[in-house]
C-alpha cells in the first residue's frame, strides 16, 4: 500500500513507463513516508476507442468527488 494505477493510451515505450513508475514511486515515498517495498505502480493501456467506457465513465465521471486537485 499504496497502489497507483496509471491508465494510458497504448504506444509509450517500456522505458517511458518505467521512468514514470519510478517517479511516482519516489514521490509517494517522499511525500507519504512509505518505503519502496510498500509502493506499487501498475500501467494499464486502454485503446482510445475504449477510453470513455473503460476509464472516463467509471473512473473519472463517476468518481469526480474523489479527485485530489493540485493547488
Amino acid at each position: 500500500m499504496p497502489h497507483v494505477i496509471v491508465k494510458l493510451w497504448p504506444g509509450k515505450s517500456e522505458q517511458q513507463k518505467t521512468r514514470l513508475a519510478n517517479a511516482i514511486t519516489q514521490d509517494v515515498m517522499d511525500i507519504l513516508g512509505y518505503g519502496e517495498e510498500s509502493v506499487s505502480v501498475a500501467m494499464e493501456e486502454v485503446k482510445p476507442q475504449d477510453w470513455a467506457e473503460r476509464v472516463y465513465t467509471p473512473d473519472i465521471r463517476n468518481k469526480w468527488d474523489k479527485f485530489a486537485w493540485m493547488d
